[in-house]
Protein backbone atom coordinates (compact mmCIF):
# COMPACT_ATOMS: atom_id res chain seq x y z
CA UNK A 1 0.00 0.00 0.00
CA UNK A 2 2.34 2.69 -1.30
CA UNK A 3 -0.15 5.53 -0.91
CA UNK A 4 -0.62 4.80 2.78
CA UNK A 5 3.15 4.63 3.37
CA UNK A 6 3.70 7.90 1.52
CA UNK A 7 0.92 9.47 3.59
CA UNK A 8 2.51 8.34 6.85
CA UNK A 9 5.85 9.78 5.72
CA UNK A 10 4.15 13.09 4.92
CA UNK A 11 2.51 13.15 8.35
CA UNK A 12 5.95 12.79 9.95
CA UNK A 13 7.33 15.59 7.77
CA UNK A 14 4.45 17.88 8.72
CA UNK A 15 4.87 17.12 12.43
CA UNK A 16 8.61 17.85 12.26
CA UNK A 17 8.07 21.02 10.26
CA UNK A 18 5.31 22.42 12.49
CA UNK A 19 7.36 21.84 15.66
CA UNK A 20 9.23 25.01 14.71
CA UNK A 21 6.13 27.18 14.21
CA UNK A 22 5.37 29.95 16.73
CA UNK A 23 3.65 28.72 19.87
CA UNK A 24 0.62 30.95 19.23
CA UNK A 25 -0.12 28.80 16.14
CA UNK A 26 -0.49 25.54 18.12
CA UNK A 27 -4.30 25.70 17.94
CA UNK A 28 -4.34 27.40 14.55
CA UNK A 29 -2.21 26.52 11.56
CA UNK A 30 -0.24 23.76 13.35
CA UNK A 31 -3.42 21.93 14.31
CA UNK A 32 -4.98 22.39 10.86
CA UNK A 33 -1.90 21.13 9.01
CA UNK A 34 -1.51 18.12 11.24
CA UNK A 35 -5.18 17.16 10.95
CA UNK A 36 -5.15 17.51 7.16
CA UNK A 37 -1.98 15.43 6.90
CA UNK A 38 -3.31 12.72 9.23
CA UNK A 39 -6.55 12.61 7.26
CA UNK A 40 -4.78 11.48 4.09
CA UNK A 41 -3.51 8.03 5.16
CA UNK A 42 -6.42 7.62 7.58
CA UNK A 43 -9.01 7.92 4.80
CA UNK A 44 -6.99 5.66 2.50
CA UNK A 45 -6.92 3.00 5.22
CA UNK A 46 -10.57 3.37 6.21
CA UNK A 47 -11.74 3.18 2.61
CA UNK A 48 -9.60 0.12 1.97
CA UNK A 49 -11.29 -1.70 4.87
CA UNK A 50 -14.78 -0.98 3.51
CA UNK A 51 -14.43 -3.78 0.94
CA UNK A 52 -16.60 -2.04 -1.67
CA UNK A 53 -15.04 -0.03 -4.48
CA UNK A 54 -17.75 2.65 -4.33
CA UNK A 55 -17.07 3.34 -0.66
CA UNK A 56 -13.31 3.05 -1.15
CA UNK A 57 -13.49 5.61 -3.96
CA UNK A 58 -15.43 8.01 -1.72
CA UNK A 59 -12.77 7.81 1.01
CA UNK A 60 -10.07 8.37 -1.60
CA UNK A 61 -11.87 11.54 -2.70
CA UNK A 62 -11.87 12.71 0.93
CA UNK A 63 -8.12 12.03 1.06
CA UNK A 64 -7.71 14.14 -2.10
CA UNK A 65 -9.60 16.95 -0.40
CA UNK A 66 -7.26 16.72 2.57
CA UNK A 67 -4.30 16.94 0.17
CA UNK A 68 -5.73 20.16 -1.25
CA UNK A 69 -6.26 21.56 2.25
CA UNK A 70 -2.72 20.69 3.25
CA UNK A 71 -1.24 22.22 0.11
CA UNK A 72 -3.07 25.47 0.83
CA UNK A 73 -1.87 25.45 4.44
CA UNK A 74 1.73 24.84 3.34
CA UNK A 75 1.51 27.89 1.08
CA UNK A 76 0.07 29.95 3.94
CA UNK A 77 2.91 28.81 6.23
CA UNK A 78 5.40 29.98 3.60
CA UNK A 79 3.61 33.31 3.19
CA UNK A 80 3.78 33.81 6.97
CA UNK A 81 7.52 32.99 6.91
CA UNK A 82 7.06 29.92 9.11
CA UNK A 83 8.87 27.74 6.57
CA UNK A 84 11.49 28.43 3.94
CA UNK A 85 10.75 28.30 0.23
CA UNK A 86 12.82 25.11 -0.18
CA UNK A 87 10.76 23.35 2.52
CA UNK A 88 7.53 24.59 0.95
CA UNK A 89 8.57 23.14 -2.42
CA UNK A 90 9.57 19.81 -0.84
CA UNK A 91 6.29 19.46 1.05
CA UNK A 92 4.20 20.49 -1.96
CA UNK A 93 6.06 18.02 -4.17
CA UNK A 94 5.44 15.18 -1.71
CA UNK A 95 1.78 16.11 -1.34
CA UNK A 96 1.34 16.37 -5.10
CA UNK A 97 2.92 12.94 -5.56
CA UNK A 98 0.41 11.44 -3.11
CA UNK A 99 -2.47 13.23 -4.87
CA UNK A 100 -1.40 11.78 -8.21
CA UNK A 101 -1.16 8.27 -6.73
CA UNK A 102 -4.65 8.61 -5.23
CA UNK A 103 -6.07 9.95 -8.49
CA UNK A 104 -4.56 7.04 -10.43
CA UNK A 105 -6.01 4.54 -7.96
CA UNK A 106 -9.46 6.14 -8.27
CA UNK A 107 -9.28 5.73 -12.05
CA UNK A 108 -8.48 2.01 -11.64
CA UNK A 109 -11.41 1.31 -9.29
Amino acid sequence: MNIWNAGIALVKEIYNCTEKFPKHEIYGLVSQMRRAAISIPSNVAEGFRRYHNKEYRQFLYVALGSCAELETQIIIAMELNYIQKSKEMELLENSDHICRMISNLIKKL
